[in-house]
């Protein structure tokens, strides 16, 4: 599940063409069309992990598959979103967000009539492709077309538009998902195609497709090397409570040496899709490093908590969204007070606060999920983690803007950004085979997540889960040791 928990993505600088600049109505337009594509890409993210049990059973799909419907997104994603700001500088703005649009319909159409989990996972693949493209556009195609003195106000309307959707995907999935069919879950990705079509017609008619910039470089090694690298350890992460056999290690390996290649080769290229200069910074170093142990925690629990509470508690699905409501007015309500707070006393302190009641509530999960207490004690431990990162949100978005300087500032949030959602990627791949591995030490007869029908297997899920929502814990708290360690910015 996907919050509003951060500033809209900025994967590189926001390009602006004084050539570009529409009359007002073509704006609002265009506008529009640059909210409806954030909010596919929002809403399919905030439903995914409430939707996946009904999905499984459907599908028929494992565990192991199970995590790649969301993997195959956030892989694909991950890795190509900041080149995909590169494309759009490269072969046109606008002709690049519409073909982004256009990719991850057609990717949601195969979506919604999947009827084999490997259709599935094809799909998720293709719609993050689509999202690579689409979700840098919709803040740059904004900057593009609206004058200088309004593109503050423009944008601020497009990320209020985002964290909307982002906060009503859930309501709207667990009310399909709990009073519709047992395949309700494709009426989510159906949804896609009337919003993707009306954002389509708004860029056609009122966006000027422009050529371009056809010399500038694209760093197009780099992109098929992180990619790689991302798909080969979450392959041998993913189902490894069956056994590290050696193919599986000889695939991590793989997946390793990528990785290492690709920071090698960013090293040595002119235009690097990551700019390692960057990484000069200690403080950037350490606010990205911050926000991976972060991010990994909170999907973590996210990811596995709406599993555990339908599969071993009998919570409805609307009944999981209720459990994430006060985590994200939290967030929406505090948020400008503790940016407002870091100001005053340092970003370090305040995140550290946050990070530090994040860990307590996911301590909390831990203790809470054996007994099965959802209402009594899931819920408040979600509401202590809304409140904790409440405290973190705006210092962090300012901790990255601080460490990378003054002129890299988008540069920086789309590396922020991607390494939130590698982040993710690694804690589904590999927290699964955990709690997939307590489960069956615990006793579990079947899978961990499928609809548990003894109290054994309800107890096994309820152990698997517990195991992650310690780890989450222990992962938050190293953010907190990390954000103690920043430098107040003068």
């Amino acid at each position: 599940m996907t919050f509003p928990t951060r500033a809209p993505e900025q994967p590189s600088p926001v390009p602006v063409f004084t050539s570009g600049v529409l009359d007002p109505r073509r704006r609002r337009l265009v506008l529009i069309a640059a909210i409806l594509a954030s909010a596919m890409g929002f809403i399919d993210g905030s439903v995914m992990a409430i939707a996946l049990p009904a999905m499984r059973a459907t599908l028929g799909a494992s565990l192991a598959q199970a995590q790649w419907f969301a993997n195959a997104y956030l892989l694909v994603l991950s890795a190509l979103v900041l080149i995909g700001g590169a494309f759009g500088d490269r072969f046109g703005l606008a002709r690049v967000f519409f073909a982004g649009i256009a990719l991850f319909v057609i990717a949601s159409i195969v979506c919604a009539v999947a009827s084999s989990p490997e259709t599935m996972i094809a799909a998720r693949a293709l719609q993050g492709l689509g999202a690579a493209f689409m979700v840098p556009g919709s803040m740059a195609i904004i900057a593009r077309v609206t004058p200088p003195e309004d593109r503050g106000r423009a944008l601020g309307l497009w990320a209020s538009a985002s964290a909307v959707t982002t906060a009503l995907g859930p309501i709207l999935g667990g009310l399909l998902l709990t009073w519709g069919p047992a395949d309700a879950w494709r009426a989510i990705f159906a949804l896609n195609i009337p919003i993707g079509g009306l954002a389509l017609w708004f860029i056609r008619r009122a966006a000027e497709f422009d050529r371009g910039r056809p010399g500038r470089p694209l760093d197009l090694t780099g992109a098929a090397l992180v990619t790689a690298g991302l798909g080969l350890t979450a392959m041998a992460l993913t189902g490894a409570e069956a056994g590290f056999d050696g193919t599986r290690g000889l695939t991590l390996t793989a997946g390793l040496a990528a990785l290492a290649a690709f920071i090698l080769w960013e090293t040595r290229t002119h235009h690097p899709m990551m700019p390692p200069a960057l990484f000069r910074s200690r403080t950037f170093t350490a606010t990205n490093l911050l926000t991976f142990f972060l991010y990994f925690a909170l999907t973590s629990v996210t990811f596995f908590l709406p599993m555990t509470a339908i599969s071993a508690w009998d919570v409805s699905p609307i009944g999981v969204v209720a459990s994430f409501v006060p985590f994200s007015i939290l967030i929406g309500a505090l948020s400008p007070a503790a940016g407002r707070l870091a100001d005053r006393r340092g970003a370090g302190p305040v995140i550290a606060c946050g990070t530090i009641l994040i860990g307590l509530a996911y301590c909390a999960l831990a203790f809470v999920a054996p007994q099965g207490l959802f209402w009594s004690g899931v819920v408040p431990a979600m509401t202590l983690a809304g409140l904790g990162m409440a405290l973190v949100v705006a210092p962090l978005s300012s901790a990255v803007m601080a460490g990378a300087g003054s002129g890299d500032g988008g540069t920086a949030s789309g590396i922020n950004n991607a390494v939130a959602r590698m982040a993710s990627l690694m804690a589904v791949a590999s927290m699964g085979a955990l709690a997939a591995t307590v489960y069956d030490l615990s006793g579990g007869t079947a899978s961990f997540g499928l609809t548990a029908t003894t109290d054994l297997d309800r107890a096994a899920t309820a152990a698997g889960f517990a195991a992650t929502a310690g780890v989450a814990a222990a992962f938050a708290f190293l953010s907190a040791a990390l954000a103690l360690g920043l430098k107040r910015q003068p």
